[in-house]
């Protein structure tokens, strides 16, 4: 099947990629400059480049369907920590690393999300997210580890939407961030909103598009070690924005270790000794972001029943604080403070 278009008069010297997306309603000029590389868009027989510039008066014929068949996740045997589960739902303690679900951008035969594995363990689960997020209600950062709640069916993918919407829903992280923080507890009330310069991340600094962003953090613990200052704290969100601890730490002076997005070092690296200069600097690799979903608290949308799940923190960030703290010259915990 084809789809031909006459190029008119007064397109002539525009872009083909630009004039066709503007004809092909739905369409993104994205998409058109995929068919064009594929040589799926032809003029006069030859397959042009994007950059061709119209003269007026061509037939551009578009070969096949102009938007791809939708893809939908398929089961993938891989482990899972299940925290909690039954008919209605599942808390899972997910592990740094892994993707929620696949982006748009997804190919056929994609794999090792959390997606995959629920699907493999569970064959169905709710409709409400779609092909590709069957059962996702809310989301981790790839490389933040820890708890979330997964839909089972409709009606409780619904309730719980609500209930995050209503902010019903209690979630604290565990976070290691660079530097000391001054205040023992504070909150940071900063909506958030996409870089427009680095689309990779977001800020806090946009006046407009920004989206209300709720965060409560409590120190647990400073640290001055051989490898620099660092304060252990609990954070309690009441938004879900992209990113949204990390980005509000950072806003503080204070980006989560091993978070290289928002300014931590790409490696923690040991002061010189005084008595003994090491050649080569003593460092302590990380690969993933020093954060960790610890508890949820919610009410079980059919049961009722109040819920309380905990993971603690992962190996490696366990070691990580361990070795830490092994070279500290000196810690402080506030009063109150609840050990991890």
């Amino acid at each position: 099947m084809a789809t031909t278009y006459s190029v008119p008069a007064e397109a002539a010297q525009q872009r083909l990629d630009v004039w066709l997306a503007a004809q092909m309603e739905g369409v993104s000029r994205e998409r058109v400059q995929t068919l064009l590389a594929e040589g799926k868009v032809r003029i006069a027989g030859t397959s042009p480049r994007a950059s061709y510039r119209l003269r007026g008066g061509e037939a551009v014929e578009v070969l096949g369907s102009p938007t791809p068949p939708p893809l939908k996740a398929v089961a993938e045997d891989i482990p899972l920590d299940v925290v909690y589960e039954d008919d209605d739902l599942s808390v899972i303690n997910k592990q740094a690393g892994m993707v929620v679900h696949a982006g748009a951008g997804m190919r056929e035969g994609d794999g090792g999300t959390l997606v995959n594995a629920l699907l493999h363990r569970y064959q169905s689960l709710s409709r409400v997210g779609g092909e590709l997020r069957p059962g996702i209600v809310h989301r981790l950062d790839k490389e933040t580890s820890g708890l979330i709640v997964v839909a089972r069916n409709d009606a409780t993918h619904a309730r719980l939407s609500d209930m995050f919407a209503n902010r019903e829903m209690k979630k604290t992280y565990i976070a290691l961030v660079h530097g000391q923080m001054k205040q023992d507890r504070g909150t940071v009330d900063a909506p958030i909103g996409r870089d427009l310069l680095r689309r990779t991340r977001m800020t806090t600094r946009r006046r407009t598009g920004a989206r209300t962003a709720v965060s409560h953090y409590t120190v647990l613990r400073r640290i001055s070690s051989r490898f620099g200052p660092f304060t252990l704290v609990q954070v309690r969100i009441e938004t879900g924005r992209t990113h949204q601890i990390r980005v509000h730490l950072a806003s503080l002076g204070h980006p989560v270790v091993g978070d290289t997005l928002y300014g931590a070092p790409a490696r923690l690296t040991a002061m010189p000794s005084r008595v003994r200069r090491d050649p080569e600097a003593e460092c302590l690799p990380l690969n993933r972001n020093f954060l960790h979903a610890a508890e949820l608290e919610f009410t079980h949308p059919k049961t009722g029943k109040a819920m309380h799940l905990e993971a603690p923190l992962p190996p490696e960030l366990e070691n990580l604080l361990a070795e830490i703290e092994d070279s500290a010259s000196g810690g402080t915990r506030p009063s109150g403070a609840r050990p991890i």
